[in-house]
């Protein structure tokens, strides 16, 4: 997808400065009932480029915007963008974060890192250099048979295994795929969170998946204690497509966030990979809830 730079660019302030002002003091004014008491964070994969060239200025505008944690995506693992950071060492892509005012909790890593048990047990050492409490699959469970989403989530297990020995939590982050790929009249989603151990492997989940007409919330009450995190998206009533600023699209959010607690989230990551303009209206929306 397209991403707007947003380094340097005035007139993204401006825009969601005004957007902001036409959100009904009804929505924004909430912050006496405490609804998010969640660290507010986002996905690097946002601002894979700008956070690739210029990975100070890109973490510090964040953090000005109030946002407190950071995601990564493995940058071994992603590369392309991501690959001047290849570079750091654990240890020192966390001093980088650190001293640009963000908190390092979480990182994305491809299903090729982390199947193969000898790049799992470098990639362990990686996240722990980093300082990382989840280390989130970014996708790969996903087959044509039952029988091969069972294998999948079977392997899934052994990796979470190895990454609980290794001390931290392992999880699973979904994409609109997972719903609308079905057997009989089940997404394949709901056969994930059955073979997938509990004890093992957590879920993160991915709030887009409100375009297939699945909500978040009824997936944390319905399954509870059984996520670690979200991905936050909202999209315009109009279009589907288009994401805008939390609070003014499709998305419940005093639902979503009532039943965080029921789901077992730790994290919320603000992910508007198609418009990033809306990443600092997103990050007062949700400190207006909290």
């Amino acid at each position: 997808m397209n991403r707007r730079s947003f380094l340097g660019n005035a007139a993204a302030g401006l825009a969601a400065t005004g957007f902001l002002s036409s959100v009904p003091d009804s929505l924004l004014a909430m912050s006496a009932r405490k609804r998010v008491k969640l660290p507010l964070g986002f996905q690097s994969y946002v601002y894979r480029s700008e956070i690739g060239a210029k990975p100070e200025e890109t973490m510090k505008q964040l953090a000005s915007y109030g946002y407190k944690t950071i995601e990564w995506c493995s940058p071994k693992g992603y590369k392309g963008p991501f690959a001047p950071l290849e570079k750091f060492s654990g240890k020192e892509l966390k001093k980088l974060t650190n001293d640009n005012g963000l908190d390092a909790v979480s990182c994305h890593f491809t299903w090729k890192e982390i199947t193969d048990d000898a790049s799992l047990a470098e990639r362990i050492e990686f996240a722990n250099q980093l300082g990382l409490k989840h280390m989130v699959c970014s996708g790969g469970l996903q087959a044509k048979t039952e029988d091969e989403v069972k294998k999948r989530c079977d392997q899934m297990n052994h990796v979470g295994e190895l990454v609980k020995k290794g001390g931290m939590v392992a999880g699973y982050h979904n994409h609109n795929g997972e719903f609308d790929a079905k057997f009989g009249d089940r997404p394949q989603y709901d056969l994930m969170l059955e073979r997938l151990d509990p004890a093992l492997v957590k879920m993160q989940f991915q709030v887009a998946a409100i375009t297939s007409g699945y909500k978040a919330q009824d997936y944390f009450r319905k399954f509870p204690g059984r996520f670690i995190s979200a991905h936050l998206q909202d999209y315009s009533p109009s279009d589907h497509k288009k994401e805008v600023v939390m609070g003014t699209g499709i998305v419940d959010w005093p639902d979503f966030f009532a039943a965080t607690k029921a789901g077992g989230l730790k994290y919320i990551f603000v992910e508007m990979e198609s418009d990033p303009t809306v990443m600092q209206g997103c990050a007062q929306y949700i400190k207006n809830l909290s």
